[in-house]
């Protein structure tokens, strides 16, 4: 869905710009084709991405920050689940295998020290039926405009989050993770803003990607983060400004972008020097 937005707007917005989308298993694979230099681009989200860029000797780089995923679970309204401790030794699905989303589901149950039965699904639109008909206790997953929470939010289910002291807990173990707002009524009977964590996701290349296309790509970014935002409500996200915000370090952003953002004002112009 993201990646079809994100390369129609762009080949709209400028002619020199080809940007083609192709179906993978997600981030997990996205990021050795990557590395291996098969493919140009690639959507790869939250912890996934941020480990991928700060391991040692990383050859990966941001084009753009794509958005942040406040992460939660959400069951049936009539579930007596109250809280990620209650579900210890319940079935939990998580998502589909090799998604960054399922690694950050997992990360929040092990840094809480909740251990469950985690289904992992072959198709993600599977997991809201199997929380209706109780198969599944919740449902995790994250972000603006989430399928699985729109449906589940319809049918008059609730969001389960960290509480305030389990949010320090588990950003100090994992400090890819930041702090993040749900806004209140993202989602069908959700008065109230819910807090939590997540990661950012990104659009990531190789570092050896032309410098010259990768300046362009910010540059049309840029110039299309309104068009962005109206084709997809997570898209809404995706503006140079959260790029710089979000990335874990300057370093990770590719020289080309480097060079756009220090043109457009957004870095200083002594922040342009190539990372090694």
């Amino acid at each position: 869905m993201y990646g079809e937005a994100f390369s129609q707007v762009l080949n709209s917005h400028e002619k020199a710009l080809r940007v083609e989308t192709r179906n993978t298993k997600g981030s997990a694979e996205n990021v050795p084709l990557l590395e291996a230099g098969k493919l140009d681009l690639a959507l790869v989200a939250g912890e996934i991405a941020g480990e991928a860029l700060l391991k040692p000797g990383s050859t990966l780089r941001v084009i753009t920050a794509m958005y942040g995923s406040p992460g939660m679970f959400a069951v049936r309204g009539d579930s007596p689940v109250r809280s990620i401790a209650d579900l210890a030794g319940k079935p939990v699905a998580l998502g589909a295998q090799g998604s960054g989303l399922t690694v950050l589901g997992r990360s929040v149950l092990r840094f809480l020290d909740v251990s469950c039965q985690e289904i992992l699904l072959e198709k993600a639109g599977d997991g809201p039926a199997m929380v209706l008909d109780g198969r599944a206790a919740a449902l995790w997953g994250a972000g603006v405009g989430w399928p699985g929470f729109e449906a589940l939010a319809k049918a008059g289910g609730r969001f389960i989050a960290p509480n305030a002291n389990e949010i320090p807990r588990i950003l100090a173990r994992q400090p890819l993770l930041k702090p993040m707002t749900l806004p209140a009524g993202t989602y069908p009977g959700q008065d109230a803003p819910i807090e939590t964590v997540g990661a950012w996701s990104f659009v990531l290349a190789h570092r050896d990607f032309p410098g010259d296309t990768a300046f362009l790509l910010a540059k049309t970014i840029h110039a299309a983060e309104a068009a962005l935002g109206g084709k997809l409500a997570q898209a809404r996200q995706t503006t140079m400004a959260n790029t710089v915000a979000a990335v874990p370090r300057p370093e990770v952003l590719h020289e080309g972008v480097r060079r756009y953002l220090a043109e457009a004002g957004l870095i200083p112009r002594n922040a342009t020097r190539a990372a090694p």
